[in-house]
């Protein structure tokens, strides 16, 4: 009988090690302190590489925020950002004009196409108390013909998100948020129109796991069986994959045709999995822009250069909404939504 765990990688630090079609995958999980006035963080900045600050000092980072932590105004084009919100809050903005404030639960699933310019901004609302921030920011491909496609976010509301409880034989539950595919019958809300993920035989799939201690769960196979699926064991002891156990965090590519039997070995366990038909063209990344060959990487420069694909309307490069202000999507058309809880 083959084997259902194709390869195996240490899980290391993110950005973590992605398969045809995601191209990049990184986990925040930041402590981050009370709030001051701006909203940045209520203590000291000395130490810090401010601009540059990964170093997750004191349990936290401010990655390119100087006052507020977070990612100001940067480029994209030809690939897709899928932010999982799971703890915390993210003020958007964009060349477009649209602005969001999104989190708890939420994701943002932005198809950057011909390119935009965002912000991602973590503003730190809670004066009196801690400000836990944690997130997936997870990069899909777009294949030759999607890659100037109009910029367009889609907001996927905590509320409309599929999560799914499963009870073992012993009574200890997995449950399953499905932020992208289908399970059990329920299905995620729409990507944008031009993803690789709206297509009906891609069977892109974005799905965190959480089993109890001693929890076992099987994952169905994939309704594809071309598909690339990767499980990204982030937090618990132990998992024990089919009869494998896994004591140290780890990328597991697992066979997508399989059910595969899951147990949490000890404490809870928490499994992102990936999954998604390969797009299968040649892939040319340099930083924010990924296409498929070096001259169209050299004409995302020079568009960029001409155009600021639609320039900046915001005072700052990195604009937070206010304290008070709720969750909300402002779109380039103007149309606003706002969860209903």
């Amino acid at each position: 009988m083959k084997s259902p765990i194709l390869q195996t990688l240490p899980l290391g630090s993110p950005p973590w090690v992605t398969a045809d079609p995601f191209l990049f995958c990184v986990h925040h999980d930041d402590q981050y302190p009370a709030g001051n006035d701006h909203m940045g963080p209520a203590a000291s900045l000395d130490g810090r590489n401010i601009g540059q600050d990964f170093a997750g000092k004191d349990g936290w980072s401010m990655y390119h925020g100087d006052q507020v932590p977070g990612f100001p105004g940067h480029p994209h084009r030809g690939f897709e950002t899928v932010t999982l919100v799971r703890n915390g809050l993210i003020d958007h903005s964009d060349s477009l004009g649209a602005t969001a404030r999104f989190g708890h639960g939420d994701v943002q699933w932005l198809t950057a196409g011909a390119g935009i310019v965002h912000s991602e901004m973590f503003p730190l609302v809670k004066k009196g108390e801690p400000n836990p921030t944690e997130l997936f920011q997870i990069w899909l491909n777009l294949p030759a013909e999607d890659k100037h496609a109009p910029p367009h976010f889609s907001m996927l509301w905590s509320q409309d998100i599929p999560r799914l409880s499963f009870t073992d034989e012993a009574g200890r539950r997995t449950e399953v948020t499905v932020a992208a595919g289908e399970l059990d019958g329920r299905r995620a809300p729409p990507p944008p129109p031009r993803s690789w993920a709206s297509r009906p035989d891609t069977d892109v799939a974005i799905w965190t796991l959480r089993l109890e201690p001693g929890a076992t769960w099987t994952l169905p196979p994939a309704k594809n069986p071309r598909a690339n699926r990767t499980l990204y064991f982030f937090e618990g002891d132990a998992l024990k994959v089919a009869d494998q156990t896994f004591r140290e965090h780890q990328i597991l590519a697992v066979r997508s045709d399989a059910a595969l039997r899951l147990e949490a070995v000890g404490s809870a366990v928490e499994v992102l999995m990936l999954q998604g038909r390969p797009i299968g063209q040649p892939v040319v990344q340099y930083g924010p822009f990924v296409m498929n060959t070096p001259a169209e990487i050299q004409q995302a420069f020079n568009d960029y250069q001409r155009t600021r694909f639609g320039g900046w309307p915001f005072q700052k490069d990195d604009p937070v909404h206010g304290r008070e202000e709720g969750r909300f999507a402002r779109h380039a058309d103007g149309r606003i939504e706002r969860p209903s809880r």
